[in-house]
């Protein structure tokens, strides 16, 4: 496990945007669209990072970090991001619930290399 995969440390209160979602068969331009919201996601103002993972089942689980709701709104508004949730409804998803969280405390740990 490296630190990459791991959104940079923060520093509450922030937001959390959960989206749990399970996969339709095939792939179908979902890996590309996936990495063009991540990149995407990253440009937006309010953006502090992303954890994501899927499991062999297409059971998946991504979490986007923002600043605060304005900033989630604009996302979520956001016209090419608009254009792959409308995408992702007909062609990627068979289910998904997304949920916003406000986090108030956080703490890592990370184990030494001796």
């Amino acid at each position: 496990m490296t630190r990459e995969r791991f959104a940079p440390p923060l520093e509450p209160p922030y937001f959390a945007v959960i989206f749990a979602s399970q996969r339709t068969a095939g792939e179908n331009g979902y890996g590309e669209t996936s990495e063009r919201m991540v990149e995407l996601a990253g440009q937006q103002e309010g953006f502090l990072g992303i954890e994501s993972a899927r499991d062999g089942e297409g059971f998946g689980i991504t979490v986007s970090y923002w600043r605060d709701e304005a900033s989630i709104a604009r996302w979520r508004a956001d016209a090419e991001h608009r254009l792959a949730q409308a995408r992702g409804r007909k062609e990627f998803y068979q289910h998904f619930e997304i949920r916003v969280a406000r986090v108030e405390r956080g703490k890592s740990f990370t184990r030494s290399a001796s």
